[in-house]
Parts: structure tokens; C-alpha cells; sequence
């Protein structure tokens, strides 16, 4: 059936989307930066916040900080021997895969590794993180730390949030102008409270809420630096983050091979 002409899909964004030449800029900027920086190093952002780059965008000044599309920064650096920018560059495009930037700089590498060695940041944990910890709210009134620091040095949370932790999934009610977990509790833990995650757990949206409204941060802005490239001798030196990033490349490569060949031999089966 042909696709109707009056069915028309407007976009109500005000962002322009990034075009070609765009594109065709950042792949310039890449290149351009090649030599006239000594070291070019590839590091990764773990639970990545726009807000802590900027600072640390504006306390490397002197250097330069690329975090775009990982195939098209392959392509600026040169992706074999014959058309890499600089000798050896070609090698640091292995690394170039997920949340990964490039840094150009003059500095040595020691200094850099050491200025990010001390760089971390607490944030707000965001849906599809992963709990660092088992987050439980005790019986009786309900705090507003959830009971993270004793009852003599926290404050009740506000009666105007019970709506909304009720809607949230918690066992709430209003008892004496105060909120209170509800006297059901069996399927959230009973007497023990209400536990909002476990350690190792998938986050949802509705949990990450639950976390934050309880001032509970399980999200950790980190940045490692996996390799790095030195212009004096055109070698690629591989770092201890490096070596567990590419382990944890082979070992989601292995386990994705591993599911198309079950659904290979599910498919076989169905035709048989």
C-alpha cells in the first residue's frame, strides 16, 4: 500500500541537527591538532555529566578535547599504517569504542593521569545505572535522608511529598501530620522497610526518583585514561584501565557471538 502523502511527521525541536558540516569540521580540528600537540591520549568517562566536562574543559585550557562520533575520530587519526596522520597514531584507534574521547596535549602523560587520578565526582544515579549499594528506608516515619543519619539530626520529609512516594510505589500514609510507612509492608520487606534498590541491581526511572528525593547519590563522574600516543618516538603506550577496557571489549564481543549463534541454531531448529 503506497505511504499516505498527508501523514507528515514535524519535528518540534529547536536544535538543528548536526550536519555535514559539522562533521567535516571536527574531522579538520582533529587532524589539524595532530602536530602540534606531543601527546594525543584516549581516555573514557564513566556516568558521563556535560557540567564536569566543562570544568574540565576550562582547567585544561592549554589542551585540546574531542568527544564525538568514535568511527569518525578512527577515520581523522588514520586507521591503518599507510593512512595514519603520524607514525604509529593508527594504534590508538583499537580503543576508540563506547564513551571515549581524545586529548591532546602538551603535558606529559604523568601529569595528566594525575590530575584525573583525583578528579571524581558524586552525582544522582540515572535510569539503567547500575546500585552500588542495597538503599533501605526504615519502618515508622519516613525522613528526609531516609534514614541514612539518626533521627536526632534528620527532619521528617515534607507532607506535601507523600502523593508522590505513594505514586512511586512506597507504602505511605499520612500519621498525625506526618508520613509514615504504611502498616502493609509485606511485599517491600515488612517490618525491616521499604527497600527501594539492591546492590547490583538495574535502576529504573522510578527507583533513580525514589533515590534522589531521599538525597542519595550512587553515580560517580570518573575519567581513565586508557592509552596514549607520544609524537618523540611515534609509540603507543597502553595503560591499566587500557588493558581492562579492551578485556571487556573481547568479553562482550565473545558473549554477543555467543547469542547469535544460540539464535542461529533456535532458527534451525524452527525450520526442522
Amino acid at each position: 500500500m503506497p505511504k499516505s502523502k498527508r501523514a507528515k511527521v514535524f519535528n518540534l525541536t529547536q536544535v538543528s541537527k548536526k550536519g555535514r558540516e559539522q562533521k567535516d569540521k571536527l574531522f579538520a580540528n582533529i587532524r589539524e591538532c595532530i602536530p602540534q600537540y606531543q601527546h594525543c591520549i584516549v581516555f573514557n568517562i564513566d556516568n558521563m555529566r556535560n557540567n564536569y566536562l566543562k570544568d574540565v574543559r576550562r582547567e585544561l585550557s592549554d589542551c585540546r578535547i574531542f568527544f564525538g562520533k568514535t568511527k569518525l575520530t578512527a577515520r581523522a587519526l588514520g586507521t591503518t599504517p599507510e593512512d595514519a596522520q603520524a607514525d604509529g597514531l593508527h594504534l590508538l584507534t583499537r580503543y576508540l569504542s563506547g564513551s571515549v574521547g581524545l586529548l591532546f596535549t602538551n603535558r606529559t602523560p604523568a601529569a595528566i593521569a594525575s590530575y584525573f587520578s583525583s578528579l571524581t565526582h558524586v552525582d544522582f544515579a540515572r535510569a539503567g545505572s547500575v546500585a552500588t549499594r542495597t538503599f533501605t528506608v526504615p519502618p515508622g516515619i519516613v525522613y528526609s535522608t531516609g534514614g541514612e543519619v539518626p533521627a536526632e539530626h534528620d527532619v521528617p520529609v515534607a507532607h506535601t511529598l507523600e502523593p508522590e512516594l505513594r505514586r512511586l510505589g512506597m507504602p505511605t500514609r499520612m500519621d498525625k501530620g506526618k508520613v509514615s510507612l504504611g502498616a502493609d509492608m509485606s511485599a517491600a520487606g515488612g517490618e525491616e522497610g521499604y527497600t527501594i534498590c539492591k546492590e547490583g541491581q538495574t535502576l529504573d526511572s522510578r527507583q533513580t526518583r525514589l533515590l534522589k528525593l531521599f538525597s542519595v547519590c550512587m553515580s560517580e563522574f570518573h575519567v581513565g585514561l586508557l592509552a596514549y600516543w607520544s609524537a618523540a618516538d611515534g609509540k603507543v603506550t597502553e595503560l591499566e584501565e587500557g588493558k581492562k577496557f579492551r578485556e571487556g571489549l573481547k568479553r562482550v564481543k565473545k558473549e554477543a557471538a555467543v547469542a547469535d549463534k544460540m539464535e542461529e541454531d533456535e532458527d534451525e531448529e524452527d525450520d526442522e
